[in-house]
Formats: structure tokens, sequence, C-alpha cells
């Protein structure tokens, strides 16, 4: 298995074992962070295996942060809606 991949693992390990933790602001400070370190994993993984191998890790860390994703295309529905 090469470094790209075992980073992704690393990382999805370590954002379900945050998960786990209780926290006072519904997780949010962990999910920047997760998103700070996964998008550099993101571009690692293309990198190394392609493109269907970084849309799958794509895929995986944005069902792992799947309310930042939601409120983000809630933002670009509102703000295209907006434009009209």
């Amino acid at each position: 298995m090469s470094l790209s991949l075992i980073l992704a693992c690393i990382w999805g390990l370590v954002a379900n074992l945050l998960a786990m933790l209780p926290s006072r602001d519904n997780h949010w400070t962990y999910a920047y962070v997760l998103i700070a370190f996964g998008i550099p994993i993101v571009g690692f993984v293309t990198y190394q295996h392609g493109p269907g191998a970084g849309l799958f890790v794509m895929a995986a860390g944005m069902s792992v942060l799947r309310w930042p994703v939601i409120y983000v295309t809630r933002w670009v529905k509102n703000w295209v809606a907006s434009r009209k």
C-alpha cells in the first residue's frame, strides 16, 4: 500500500475517533482541522493513483464530513439564486 493511501486511512480513523469525543461546538473545530489535512491527502492520492482513486477518497471524506458539505451546498444555492 502506498504512503498516500496509508495517510488517507489514518485520516479516516482519526476522523472516526474525533467523532466519538464530546464537543461543545458540535465538532466544527475538528471538522476544520480534518478539512485542512484532508484536502492535501486527496491531492496526494490523486497524484499517485489517478483521478478514480482521488474521487473515491474525496467521496469517503465527504461522507464523514457531510454537514460542512451540506452547508456549502446551501450557501452556493442561495448565492446563485440571489444573482438571478
